[in-house]
């Protein structure tokens, strides 16, 4: 793509969002990075920093505003903002699921409803939503952010089908554990149940052990970039262990996977 390529990146304070933007400046991109506090940010080296809370209509509806003033148009829209918490489905409280439902799902409904009037009538656009792993394999203890991550492979996959009449290309990009804070210091649901606790503490145990053996996010984010600038793909996979999980889905017989699965949770 060309220089004057527009890119909205949201949730650049740290992690893949991070990382994307940087990387997609580099690339001679013209960058909007989104946070919901400027005054807290650490600039950003090529990037705009636009402040947009992605669970408020209004300020994703001003924050897009804002951009389009400023750049014209806008080309790509990467969906990275999202939240993650650990507990068991019966622990999880039904405004706890419905505050990740909003970081993790409705924002990006808010931010794809905002910026898709100008990609229709540009006739062109490209939309990347940072799925997971999870969004195609279970996660004890894990259950929300699984679901949260499923609704997102479907409403995207859905996106593309309506959308690419006009121009427009919808694509995911499902990383593994990836080395960042958030998920290292990743809340746990409120009122919890003693049964679980024992199978609690060590599947949240082998989440963080994973995540700091995991890579840092710059893999990520040139998976991401390669979304954002490239051919289109419906399925974008960093290479190591989410490409490896992916095979394991697709090829491998139900019981096998399931045990996998437990032996990575250390469930047995």
């Amino acid at each position: 793509m060309l220089n004057s390529t527009i890119v909205v990146v949201t949730g650049v304070s740290s992690g893949i969002g991070r990382a994307t933007a940087e990387k997609l400046a580099k690339r001679g991109c013209r960058v909007f990075g989104t946070v919901r506090s400027i005054a807290r940010m650490t600039p950003l080296a090529g990037v705009e920093l636009v402040e947009m809370d992605v669970r408020d209509d209004a300020s994703v509806r001003t924050a897009i505003d804002t951009i389009i003033e400023r750049a014209g148009h806008i080309d790509v829209l990467v969906n990275n903002a999202g939240g993650t918490l650990v507990g068991a489905v019966e622990e999880t409280s039904v405004s706890e699921a419905t505050a990740l439902f909003d970081t993790n799902v409705f924002s990006i409904l808010r931010t794809t409803q905002a910026v898709l009037p100008h990609m229709r009538a540009q006739r062109r656009g490209r939309i990347v939503n940072i799925s997971s792993v999870l969004g195609f394999l279970p996660a004890p203890y894990m259950g929300l952010y699984a679901a949260s991550k499923h609704a997102v492979e479907g409403l995207t996959e859905t996106l593309d089908h309506e959308t690419r009449q006009f121009g427009i290309r919808v694509t995911l990009v499902e990383p593994s554990f990836t080395r960042t804070n958030l998920d290292i210091n990743a809340p746990q649901a409120t009122a919890k149940i003693t049964d679980y606790d024992r199978e609690r503490a060590l599947a949240s145990r082998a989440v963080v052990d994973s995540v700091k053996a995991a890579p840092e996010p710059d893999s990520v984010a040139n998976t991401v970039v390669d979304a954002a600038l490239g051919a289109w793909r419906m399925r974008r996979i960093p290479p190591g262990e989410a490409s490896l999980l992916s095979k394991l889905r697709r090829f491998m017989p139900a019981g096998p996977v399931d045990a996998s699965l437990r032996k990575k949770f250390r469930l047995g």
